[in-house]
């Protein structure tokens, strides 16, 4: 597993979401890729596919844009991962013709280490990650006399 460009970028669109979240206001993709300095076409489409998932909708007209489907709280990690890498993800691709005893061992190591990191991204929402961001940030601007 490694977090693409795409998925991270997502990521960070979802976060700025998550900030609207409580106001219920859309915002534009241009807002959105100016704060998260992501190329406006691309983050046009990522959020084509998050919609397309379920986990952002639409609003058209003049104060249109975009909002989390559901809650923040309710919106995994994992759920934007799946959404937008598809959920095989973790599976690995073997050769059939070579099935040797250490391959397995090898393959079921692997798969405990992708079902690990599932684990971990279903447990971590977009509420979440917005949190840790806002702590961080809080301590990068507190400073000591």
């Amino acid at each position: 597993m490694e977090l693409t460009c795409k998925t991270e970028y997502a990521l960070l669109a979802l976060i700025e979401l998550t900030d609207r979240y409580p106001q219920g206001e859309p915002l534009q993709i241009r807002e959105i890729a100016a704060r998260q300095n992501i190329p406006d076409r691309y983050l046009e489409q990522l959020l084509a596919t998050l919609r397309r998932g379920g986990l952002v909708i639409s609003q058209r007209g003049a104060k249109g844009g975009y909002l989390l489907a559901r809650e923040p709280w309710k919106i995994t990690m994992l759920d934007a991962i799946d959404c937008l890498e598809g959920s095989d993800l973790s599976t690995t691709k073997r050769d059939s013709n070579n099935k040797t005893v250490e391959n397995l061992v090898v393959g079921e190591v692997w798969q405990e280490v992708c079902d690990s990191a599932r684990k971990v991204l279903q447990s971590y929402t977009l509420q979440d990650l917005r949190d840790r961001r806002n702590t961080k940030s809080q301590i990068d601007i507190m400073y000591y006399i």
